[in-house]
């Protein structure tokens, strides 16, 4: 099998020594693999300046999908209410989840490229009362967009909300102070900017707000109140882990530590990102994005006029060491690349040559 370099959200391109720890098979009940859990649990809170005093990591298996949905089904009683707001598709899975768990809840949603309308929240805040938890993603990958999570952090101080927030693709490279912004449910999985591997996502958690949570979930294998309660007792999951996958997490996380910690990694990130965006708006494509609102995590681009065609450019690119993500709008063509993950400045040039070479492009 050919190798590339995988520019997409995650899962992306890591190490060779994140790959290597997966080569040694580890006991879900040794000591030792449980001290791993407990190790990765304390380094998150360290990444996320939280006192162990006032927060808790709990990890969870499966996809991120999977942990988004074990904070909703875990975080909130019957007779709460969810304000969800969304502008891309991870926030509208999130709707979705709502619905599929019967909790209560208010949509509020704008345009993929737009922000969240302060006032409009606001309204909505205080006309609705029996709202209880605001939930939102961070960085939506459906275009790009890094959300101003600041400014929702403001809302729910000034309104006494629970304030649960997928960070699943900017936790580790966008620095965040999680007990500053009043954020009770952080959630990111294994396969994002810490750049391990698919296999379980974690909960960042107020330990007051989880502890509040017993009895909540209607769901067994996705109740995050019972598996925190056993994994807090000496770093046992409840039900098989994927050891494989946190060993090398547990690798990724020591490697983020060495680089600089997550301002390091968000520079890199952000150096990615801006040289992408300059080289590939040289050879006509234009990010569906402002700069004043792209995150330097992932950026959607129009196609550069109407007889590109994105399968045949898809497979050239990757022919030459590749791979991109096709994009995520319905109504204007766009494709979407990454740049995190083991990921260099040298490669995003490299890339934007093989770009222009596909487009027969000279630069003047």
């Amino acid at each position: 099998m050919e190798q590339y370099k995988l520019l997409t959200p995650g899962p992306l391109t890591t190490t060779d020594t994140v790959k290597e720890e997966m080569l040694f098979d580890r006991c879900t009940w040794d000591q030792d693999y449980k001290n791993i859990t407990q190790k990765i649990r304390m380094q998150l809170l360290d990444l996320a300046e939280a006192s162990a005093d006032d927060y808790t990591t709990v990890l969870m298996q499966g996809s991120g999908t999977f942990t988004v949905e074990s904070v909703m089904t875990t975080a909130m009683k019957q007779q709460d209410k969810a304000l969800i707001i969304t502008n891309g598709t991870y926030g509208e899975r999130i709707v979705k989840m709502a619905d599929y768990i019967g909790l209560h809840y208010h949509h509020y949603n704008v345009a993929y490229n737009a922000y969240p309308n302060e006032q409009e929240l606001k309204y909505i805040l205080e006309n609705d009362p029996s709202i209880t938890h605001l939930v939102m993603v961070h960085c939506e990958t459906t275009t790009g967009i890094l959300n101003p999570i600041e400014k929702i952090s403001e809302l729910t101080k000034m309104y006494d909300k629970t304030f649960i927030v997928d960070a699943m693709s900017s936790f580790g490279g966008v620095e965040m102070d999680i007990p500053e912004l009043g954020i009770d449910f952080l959630i990111s999985s294994a396969n994002k900017c810490i750049q391990g591997v698919p296999g379980f996502g974690f909960v960042i958690a107020k330990r007051d707000e989880l502890q509040a949570c017993e009895g909540n979930a209607n769901s067994l294998s996705l109740d995050l109140y019972d598996q925190w309660k056993e994994m807090d007792k000496e770093g046992k999951w409840r039900y098989t882990s994927p050891t494989h996958v946190v060993a090398a997490f547990s690798k990724a996380i020591d490697e983020l530590i060495a680089e600089g910690g997550i301002s390091a990694r968000f520079e890199r990130y952000q150096r990615n990102n801006r040289l992408l965006r300059d080289s590939l708006e040289k050879l006509g494509f234009r990010a569906y994005i402002t700069d004043n609102r792209q995150s330097p995590i992932i950026t959607t681009f129009l196609f550069p006029n109407d007889t590109f065609e994105f399968t045949e450019f898809y497979h050239y690119v990757k022919e030459k060491g590749f791979v991109l993500y096709p994009g995520k709008l319905t109504e204007i063509n766009t494709f979407r690349i990454g740049n995190i993950g083991e990921v260099y400045e040298a490669d995003i040039e490299r890339l934007c040559n093989v770009i222009q070479e596909y487009m027969g492009v000279v630069i003047k």
